[in-house]
């Protein structure tokens, strides 16, 4: 692709997307909203649901907030809306792939919660797990890390989407409200904790 020297398969419609992404040899999918014979984001829920955790930049020319959150919640790593800058895309892209290799066969545990980073999981330690996005994953581990202290959303966009990214405080607030739903429905008492204007904390109320 390019100077960025990426090499890339180019498919044009949904089967062939489901059929070359089910190979699981990508660094990263670009995924395209609308595709010929199948939904983007339909595609992406299948290939979540199969396994699948290539992560996935959208693209797309529908840029509401319902439209951006459907996208994520499907399992979308991240989400341009068209148009957009080819500097921006490419930065996008390198977030994205670079991400895939930050996952590390380990389970860190917290209070009453699990975090599978093998399997992309937060688990219940007396069972019930939830599945969860790269970005989720991330995320959550970052606060695992350091159980407590108050995590900066500007640390979080940094260390998540890059310094090059153009990122901002909502998408934090997103993902963060993704997990604290999978927290809710595993009823865990383990809770992450809003300083507000600064960032997140992850709290045992055990």
């Amino acid at each position: 692709m390019g100077k960025e020297r990426y090499e890339v398969d180019a498919v044009y419609t949904g089967p062939d997307a489901m059929k070359y992404a089910q190979r699981g040899i990508y660094d990263g999918i670009v995924m395209d909203s609308s595709l010929p014979g199948k939904d983007g984001i339909a595609i992406l829920k299948s290939l979540r649901g199969k396994g699948v955790e290539i992560p996935v930049l959208v693209i797309s020319s529908k840029g509401t907030t319902e439209d951006i959150v459907a996208g994520l919640d499907a399992g979308a790593d991240d989400y341009l809306v068209k148009p957009f800058k080819d500097e921006e895309f490419m930065a996008r892209v390198r977030a994205v792939t670079r991400r895939k290799g930050d996952i590390k066969k380990n389970v860190i545990e917290f209070g009453d919660l699990i975090l599978d980073k093998d399997k992309c999981e937060l688990q219940k330690v007396k069972g019930g797990r939830e599945k969860l996005s790269l970005k989720e994953l991330q995320i959550i581990e970052f606060l695992f890390d350091s159980p407590h202290q108050v995590i900066k959303k500007e640390k979080i966009i940094e260390k998540i989407w890059g310094s090059d990214s153009s990122a901002e405080y909502n998408n934090v607030e997103v993902y963060i409200s993704f997990i604290r739903k999978k927290m809710d429905d595993l009823k865990a008492k383990v809770r992450i904790r809003t300083a507000r204007g600064i960032g997140y904390s992850l709290e045992d109320t055990l």
